[in-house]
C-alpha cells in the first residue's frame, strides 16, 4: 500500500493518512485579525488531509507582521476560528493552529499604538513590510527587556488556551522563516549579552520557554514545532546553524511533543538526516515536495508524514488526485494574498473539473 494513504499517530491523534497541509499565509482576515466566513470553506475543502496546519496566526497584537493576517487573542477571533474548526471536524479532518509572532518583521503601522516591532536585539532587518499603504522599509525594532520577554512568552500560553477554546486539535509553534523565535535562535539577529544571547544554549532559551508555556496549556501531545534551518528568509542568518539546531532539538525530548516539522529550502546540509534521529515523536518533512519525493521519504523512514504547501492550496482534493494519479491544478501566485474568493475557495475539485 502507498504509505501516503496509511494512518499514523501524531501525538494525541491518529491521522487517517500522512498528507499534511502546510501553514500558508493567505491574508483574508479583516483589520481586526478576524478570519471571515470564506476561511471555513477554504479549510473544510481541504479536510481530507491527515492534518491541516493553519496559516500563521499572531498570538498577540504585537506579533502581527502582515496586513489581513488573523489572530487568536480576542473573543471575535476565537469565535471565527471556532467556525473554521467546526467545518473541518464536520468533514472528519484534524487541524492545528500555527502561532506566528513576526517580531521585527513588521512595521509600526501594524503595531498597537504605532509602536516599534519587538526583537531580541535592536537590529534593523533588510527588506520591506507589506502594509495597508503598500511596501514600507522595515524599521529598527525595540529590543525586548527580560521582563518583556516573559510577557511575550506568556502570550503564547494564552494563545494556546484560546486555540483550544476555538476547537483546534493542537498548536504549532512557528520557529522558522525569520520570525521572533528564529530571531532569538540566530546569531545574526540576536546579539544579546544576557541569558538569552551568546551560545546556542542561551539563544534557544526563548523557544524552550515558549514551548513550556504552550505545553502547560495543551500538553505536549497537542503541540508541535516548525523549523527551517538555513532558509535565510527575512534577513536571518546564524553563524553555527548545525550547532544551534542540534542543541535545540536535543532539548525537545522532555516536552513529549506531538511532532517536529522541518521544511528545508536551500540548506547546505541534510538537516532531516541530522535532526530526525534526535527526535522521538512524529517527524513531518516538508519543502517543495511532490508525490514521488513524499513517497520516497516515507518508504525510506526519513519521515512519518509529508507536508505539502501550494500543491494543497491549488488542489483541495489532493488526496483523491494522488490516489488516482490525476493531473493537478497549478497554483495562481497572483492570488495568494489577495482578498476574496479568487485563488482561495474557487480552485476546482477533480470531479468538478472532469464534469465541466
Amino acid at each position: 500500500m502507498n504509505p501516503l494513504f496509511t494512518p499514523v499517530s501524531v501525538g494525541h491523534h491518529k491521522l487517517r493518512n500522512r498528507l499534511v497541509m502546510a501553514p500558508m499565509t493567505r491574508s483574508r482576515a479583516d483589520d481586526g485579525g478576524v478570519p471571515g466566513d470564506l476561511a471555513a470553506t477554504y479549510y473544510a475543502q481541504r479536510a481530507s488531509a491527515g492534518l491541516i496546519i493553519s496559516e500563521g496566526v499572531f498570538p498577540a497584537a504585537t506579533g502581527k507582521g502582515y496586513v489581513r493576517t488573523p489572530g487568536i487573542e480576542t473573543d471575535a477571533q476565537v469565535a471565527a476560528w471556532k467556525r473554521v474548526t467546526d467545518a473541518v471536524h464536520d468533514k472528519g479532518g484534524r487541524i492545528f493552529v500555527q502561532l506566528m509572532h513576526c517580531g521585527r518583521i513588521s512595521h509600526p503601522s501594524m503595531q498597537p499604538g504605532g509602536g516599534l516591532p519587538v526583537a531580541p536585539s535592536a537590529i534593523k532587518p533588510a527588506g520591506q513590510a507589506w502594509t495597508n499603504e503598500g511596501l514600507k522599509d522595515f524599521v529598527t525594532p525595540h529590543a525586548l527587556s527580560t521582563s518583556e520577554i516573559a510577557d511575550v512568552v506568556a502570550s503564547y500560553g494564552r494563545a494556546t488556551r484560546r486555540a483550544l477554546e476555538a476547537g483546534f486539535d493542537g498548536v504549532e509553534l512557528h520557529g522558522a522563516t525569520g520570525y521572533l523565535p528564529e530571531q532569538f535562535l540566530s546569531s545574526g539577529s540576536n546579539q544579546r549579552d544576557d541569558a538569552y544571547g551568546g551560545p546556542a544554549k542561551n539563544r534557544a532559551r526563548f523557544v524552550l520557554e515558549v514551548l513550556e508555556a504552550m505545553t502547560a496549556e495543551a500538553g505536549g501531545e497537542r503541540v508541535g514545532i516548525k523549523l527551517s534551518p538555513e532558509m535565510g528568509f527575512n534577513d536571518i542568518v546564524d553563524a553555527v546553524p548545525q550547532e544551534t539546531y542540534t542543541y535545540l532539538v536535543d532539548q525537545l525530548r522532555g516536552f513529549n511533543l506531538a511532532y517536529l516539522h522541518v521544511a528545508l529550502f536551500g540548506a547546505k546540509v541534510d538537516y532531516h538526516a541530522l535532526l530526525r534521529p534526535r527526535f522521538a515523536g512524529a517527524y513531518l518533512l516538508g519543502g517543495g515536495l511532490d508525490k514521488a519525493a513524499a513517497e520516497a521519504a516515507l518508504t525510506g523512514g526519513r519521515a512519518d508524514a509529508a507536508v505539502f504547501g501550494t500543491t494543497f492550496l491549488a488542489n483541495p482534493d489532493l488526496l483523491e488526485r494522488f490516489r488516482e494519479n490525476a493531473p493537478l491544478n497549478a497554483p495562481d501566485k497572483a492570488t495568494f494574498y489577495r482578498p476574496g474568493a479568487g485563488g482561495y475557495t474557487d480552485y476546482p475539485a477533480m470531479r468538478t473539473t472532469a464534469n465541466a
